[in-house]
């Protein structure tokens, strides 16, 4: 077993059961730069491996009652709609304008975690942080939850993101829930759409089963133990870090598409 797959594996549980999100941030760029699999498989592997650890993380929080079902029902049903109609156009579209697409989606999750502000400081709690609980929430806006589960779901099927960084604070924006139940919510939500875009890609693009499943059990023992050390670890730390971490392998990405752009010029 690659040494490659079980760090890479690691690093998707640890993201999701820490932070609610992040997942597809490190599977995809792991699967392609990592373990020289192909784009387009890549991003239909990356949501085969979100959708079952998101899903999994999802069950220890509504275990927890911090999934809001009613939510994940609304989100999640348009979200998935608009997964599998971004992954079949996704089908369509160049590798390199996908993976330029999702590095500056990755410029974006990064100013999203270092930005001021009580949404994202309280994003990087993890499933253990209580910042931001709203016990006064107000009425839940249908529409505007639908649009944006629907906006939310094309991007995840075109490059491949679960969506957790806009999923988040959307739901404390748009639905008032407190962190706590936002990240649960959020996970349910991430592993909708993700089944959705990866059936999206199933059959058009081959997929390395025995892979995907060795990567899938790590990043879900993974998840485990994210979920149980979030709140042991500083959310300003865990923002952060992260933020770095995403500035380093978008640039990456950028510098290797353009690259090979330059070299066929």
């Amino acid at each position: 077993m690659s040494i490659f797959v079980l760090l890479a594996g690691a690093s998707t549980g640890l993201m999701l059961g820490i932070l609610g999100s992040g997942g597809s941030i490190v599977t995809m760029p792991a699967f392609i730069y990592l373990l020289g699999v192909a784009p387009k498989p890549a991003i239909a592997m990356s949501l085969g491996v979100v959708g079952l650890t998101a899903g999994i993380s999802a069950l220890q929080h509504g275990w927890r009652g911090n999934v809001n079902f009613r939510i994940v029902l609304i989100f999640g049903l348009f979200g998935a709609a608009g997964t599998f109609a971004g992954a079949r156009i996704g089908i369509l579209l160049p590798d390199t304008l996908q993976l330029v697409m999702f590095a500056l989606i990755m410029y974006a999750a990064a100013y999203k975690m270092i930005r001021p502000g009580p949404v994202a400081a309280g994003a990087g709690g993890g499933a253990g942080s209580i910042a931001g609980d709203n016990d006064n929430a107000p009425p839940l806006r249908y529409v505007h939850i639908a649009l944006h589960g629907i906006i939310v779901g094309i991007l995840t099927g075109i490059v491949g993101v679960g969506g957790g960084f806009l999923i988040v604070p959307a739901l404390v924006l748009l639905s008032g829930l407190g962190m706590k139940e936002a990240i649960g919510t959020s996970l349910a939500i991430i592993a909708l759409k993700s089944f959705a875009g990866f059936a999206g890609y199933a059959g058009s693009v081959p997929i390395d089963w025995p892979l995907m499943a060795v990567f899938s059990a790590v990043a879900i023992i993974a998840g485990f133990v994210g979920g149980l050390i979030s709140h042991r670890i500083p959310a300003a730390i865990l923002k952060s870090s992260f933020a770095v971490f995403l500035l380093l392998v978008a640039s990456y990405m950028l510098y290797r598409e353009i690259s090979t752009v330059s070299a066929f010029n």
